[in-house]
């Protein structure tokens, strides 16, 4: 059975950084964020639809890689972070997201602890912006009663908490 780890929260919070450091240290791969691409491609004017797309990518993708047998697989978000883009933009969320059942084994909820970084593509960089995507981003994941870490800190420090969380998960 492939294990699934799952990087969560807001925007510039070290996901895409962090997601490669833990395959190499745990032998796994990364699924990429493909709302990131996306994005990339068509813009930020983002509809539900553009959203509900995304997130049914991503997980396709995630679930082909299931198939193919690579182990540990970290997840770059998932179909959930999508959701709270929805609430984050729209204040609502078309039902499919309430549906999706193909959660990870385990979350690591990343903390706003790290500076925010305009890149383009990322809209909530305000203090208060930030900590509304970071509590929704927790009620997510308590709300859907899934098993989850926080963590924090910079550089290595992040690593190593994420590494931790995971090895205290029993999916080191």
């Amino acid at each position: 059975m492939t294990r699934t780890i799952c990087l969560h929260g807001p925007e510039s919070t070290g996901k895409t950084t962090l997601a490669p450091q833990l395959a190499r240290r745990l032998g796994g791969s990364v699924i990429d964020e493909y709302g990131r691409t996306f994005a990339e491609k068509n813009g930020i004017d983002f509809t539900m639809a553009d959203l509900v797309t995304i997130a049914q990518t991503h997980d396709r993708m995630t679930q082909a890689a299931k198939t193919s047998g690579l182990d540990p697989l970290l997840l770059d978000t998932d179909p959930l972070m999508t959701a709270v883009w929805a609430d984050m933009l729209f204040g609502r969320r078309d039902p499919w997201f309430d549906t999706w059942t193909g959660t990870a084994d385990l979350y690591l909820l990343l903390d706003i602890d790290l500076p925010w970084i305009e890149d383009g593509t990322r809209m909530f960089g305000t203090p208060d912006a930030r900590r509304h995507f970071f509590d929704l981003s927790r009620a997510e994941l308590e709300q859907r009663g899934l098993r989850w870490a926080l963590v924090g800190g910079a550089g290595d420090a992040r690593l190593d908490n994420a590494l931790r969380a995971i090895e205290e998960a029993g999916l080191a």
